[in-house]
C-alpha cells in the first residue's frame, strides 16, 4: 500500500478524526459549561464513558477486524463517528452529552485495532508508515484543540461537533467506494512469521501492556488538560480564547513532527535504543513544567509534548515486530482495552484532581508515571538476543 493511495489517505484521515473527536469535549468544556451555567470541573467526569469505551470497545473491534474484515469495520467507524457527533450536538444537559459521548467512544474504539494494522500490512518500512500515521493522528489533536475552540467560541459549541460529523459521513461513503474489498479476513490468512516462544510472548505482552497503561495516562492527561493548564497559569490566554487556540495548535503541530523522526529511526535501530531516551527525557521536563511561569511554560509544554508524542509509535511498532498480521487487531485491541480502560479514569478525574491538588502537583506525578514506563520498557527482550533469533520479520 502506497502512502498516496486512496486507502492510505483515508486510513490516515481516520486517525486524525479519531483523535479530533475524542479531544473536542475537554477543549470546549468551558464553553459548554458557560452555556449550561455550571463549572467546567463538574462536567469532566461525563467524559469517562467516551474514554472507557475507547479502550474497552477495542477488544470487540479487534476481534471483528481480524475475523470479519478490516475494510467493513472502517466503514462502520466513519459512519458511526459521524452520526454520534451529530447526536452530541443535539444534547441539552450533562447526562445526555455523557451518553452521546459514550456512544461516540464505542465507534472511536474501532480505529486503532483495525486501521493501524490495515495500514501497515505489507509495508516495506512499517516504522515510517506508523510515524506518518502518528503524525496525522496527532495533527487531529491539534485540530481538536485549535479548530474546536475556534468553532465553539465563534459559532457555538455544537458546531465543533457538526463539522467533524459531516467530514466522517463523507469519508464513510468514500471508503466504501474507493477502498478495494478484502479477499479474506486476516484471521484466515496463512502465517508469515514464526511464533515467539510462549514465555517470551507473555513477557512482551506484559511489558507492552504496562507501557500502554502508563503511556496512556501521560498521553490522556497532557492532551486533554493542556488547554486548562495554560489558561490557569497564563492570564493572557485565559482572556483570549482565539490566542489560546493558536498556541495549542502550534504546540501540538510542532510536537507531532517528532513522529516522522521516530518512525524513520524505528526502521533502522532496535526499539529499546530509541524508546528509552525518549521516556527518560519526559521526567525532567514534567518537573520543569510544574514550576515554569508565564510564557516560558509554553516552551516547556512544547518540549514535553515532543517527547510524549515521540513515545506513541512504539507500542504499535512492538506489535508489528512481534505479532503476525493474522492477529494484530486482536492483540492491539487487548492492549488498548487495558491501557485506555485504566487511563479513562484520568480523563474523568482531571477536573476534580486539579481542584484538589493543582496542576504543579499533577505534573510532578506525571514525571513519576513516565519513569515507570521507562522501567517497564527496560525489560523488553533485546532484538539481538537468542530469544529473538528465530523470529522472522513481519511481511
Amino acid at each position: 500500500m502506497k502512502l498516496g493511495s486512496p486507502t492510505s489517505l483515508l486510513l490516515n484521515l481516520g486517525h486524525a478524526v479519531d483523535h479530533w473527536v475524542i479531544a473536542i469535549f475537554l477543549y470546549t468544556v468551558s464553553v459548554i459549561a458557560g452555556v449550561w451555567g455550571t463549572d467546567w470541573k463538574e462536567l469532566t467526569p461525563y467524559a469517562f464513558g467516551a474514554s472507557f469505551m475507547f479502550g474497552a470497545g477495542s477488544i470487540v473491534s479487534g476481534k471483528l477486524g481480524d475475523s470479519w474484515g478490516r475494510r467493513s469495520m472502517m466503514i462502520i467507524f466513519f459512519a458511526g463517528i459521524g452520526v454520534s457527533c451529530l447526536l452530541i450536538a443535539l444534547t441539552q444537559n450533562k447526562w445526555q452529552i455523557g451518553a452521546a459521548l459514550t456512544l461516540m467512544g464505542a465507534f472511536a474504539s474501532i480505529y486503532h485495532p483495525v486501521g493501524i494494522p490495515m495500514i501497515v500490512q505489507g509495508a516495506d518500512r512499517p516504522g515510517f508508515v506508523i510515524g506518518v500515521n502518528g503524525l496525522v493522528g496527532n495533527l487531529g489533536i491539534a485540530i481538536g484543540a485549535g479548530l474546536s475552540v475556534f468553532l465553539a467560541t465563534r459559532y457555538g459549541w455544537q458546531m465543533a461537533y457538526v463539522v467533524p460529523g459531516v467530514v466522517c459521513l463523507i469519508a464513510a461513503v468514500l471508503f466504501a467506494v474507493l477502498v478495494p474489498k478484502e479477499q479474506e479476513a486476516p484471521a484466515k490468512r496463512k502465517a508469515k512469521m514464526l511464533d515467539l516462544p510462549p514465555n517470551v510472548m507473555a513477557r512482551v505482552f506484559f511489558i507492552m501492556t504496562c507501557a500502554a497503561v502508563t503511556g496512556s495516562i501521560v498521553f490522556n492527561f497532557t492532551t486533554n488538560s493542556n488547554g486548562e493548564m495554560l489558561k490557569a497559569r497564563i492570564a493572557e490566554l485565559a482572556a483570549n480564547p482565539w490566542l489560546l487556540s493558536v498556541v495549542l495548535f502550534g504546540i501540538f503541530t510542532v510536537a507531532s513532527l517528532m513522529q516522522l523522526v521516530v518512525g524513520s529511526l524505528i526502521d533502522r535501530y532496535p526499539l529499546k535504543t530509541i524508546y528509552l531516551p525518549i521516556l527518560i527525557a519526559q521526567v525532567p521536563l514534567f518537573v520543569l513544567a510544574a514550576y515554569a511561569e508565564g510564557w516560558a511554560l509554553i516552551g516547556v509544554t512544547t518540549l514535553f509534548m515532543v517527547f510524549v508524542f515521540g513515545a506513541i509509535p512504539f507500542t504499535d511498532a512492538m506489535i508489528v515486530r512481534y505479532v503476525d498480521d493474522r492477529m494484530r487487531s486482536r492483540v492491539t485491541g487487548m492492549r488498548l482495552a487495558i491501557g485506555f480502560g485504566v487511563s479513562s479514569l484520568v480523563v474523568a478525574a482531571i477536573g476534580p484532581s486539579v481542584k484538589a491538588a493543582g496542576f504543579p502537583t499533577l505534573l510532578v506525578t506525571l514525571a513519576g508515571v513516565a519513569l515507570c514506563t521507562f522501567i517497564a520498557i527496560s525489560f523488553l527482550p533485546s532484538e539481538k538476543s537468542s530469544e529473538m533469533a528465530a523470529l522472522k520479520p513481519a511481511e
